[in-house]
């Protein structure tokens, strides 16, 4: 079994910065890629950023140059660095942890909220 346990969510003016943090536990093997996806009520998951493999990262546009993903495949981390926050950034996000090539088994998180407001 793998537990993804998100934190660093909270309320934050626009043009200020959140770290979000994403820690895997269990049984982990291979693991392929992590990354960060936002949800607001009424709307598709979006993926917000990700990282497969040691392959390049994807960001969507909205965010491009204002957050940064990092990851760990030691510690079974991946973060996510959100500055200059808009108010169309608040969303629930969620922590994604996929295994294996091709992919075997994908992961959620429990998703942690993020308020802009002023």
């Amino acid at each position: 079994q793998v537990h993804l346990v998100e934190s660093g969510g909270g309320l934050v003016q626009p043009g200020g910065s959140l770290r979000l943090s994403c820690a895997a536990s269990g049984s982990i093997s291979r693991i392929y890629s992590m990354g960060w996806f936002r949800q607001v009520p009424g709307k598709d998951r979006e993926l917000v950023a990700y990282m497969a493999g040691g392959g390049p990262t994807t960001y969507v546009g909205s965010v491009q140059g204002r957050f940064t993903i990092y990851r760990d495949n030691v510690a079974k981390t991946v973060h996510l660095e959100m500055n200059n926050l808009k108010l169309e950034d608040t969303a629930v996000y969620y922590c994604i942890l996929e295994l294996g090539h091709p992919v075997t088994e994908t992961y959620w998180g429990q998703g942690t909220q993020v308020t802009v407001s002023s």
